[in-house]
């Protein structure tokens, strides 16, 4: 029983602090409840209604509680996920979902793997902070 609940505590026991990766074998309410039990912000956006680069950014923004002056790039999507948070105190760690990217002619492939880097540098800016950052993500 001890064994169970240990892994029910540490659901992400087995992932590595800093990265983005596919979503695969965990729930979106089972992240959710890993980081509300480890005390970290759960950053969560559904993009399924996403056709466009600008759609992607406009959902992210609202879905993430972004300030109403982010410029809606991917710089500045870089920039609200890491110095305004830095500046503003010690961060206990971050569990981000990107769910439902799309994959048309719109948002394609290259633009896909832009916003993922965007994840990638910020788990990176996080990693070297010592800050938990795992971002997971599903494809339409």
């Amino acid at each position: 029983m001890t064994n169970v609940k240990a892994e029910l505590d540490q659901p992400l026991r087995t992932v590595r602090t800093n990265i983005v990766q596919s979503i695969r074998a965990f729930r979106v309410l089972d992240l959710q409840e890993a980081a509300q039990s480890m005390g970290h912000h759960f950053l969560y956006a559904n993009l399924a209604n996403a056709q466009s680069k600008q759609d992607v950014l406009d959902l992210i923004a609202q879905q993430f509680t972004f300030p109403t002056h982010f410029g809606k790039n991917f710089d500045a999507l870089y920039d609200c996920m890491t110095d305004p948070l830095h500046k503003s105190g010690p961060q206990p760690g971050f569990i981000v979902v990107l769910e439902q990217i799309p994959a048309n002619a719109k948002f394609d492939k290259e633009a896909r793997e832009q916003l993922l880097d965007i994840f990638r540098d910020a788990a990176d800016y996080w990693g070297d902070r010592k800050i938990p950052f795992r971002c997971f993500y599903s494809f339409l």
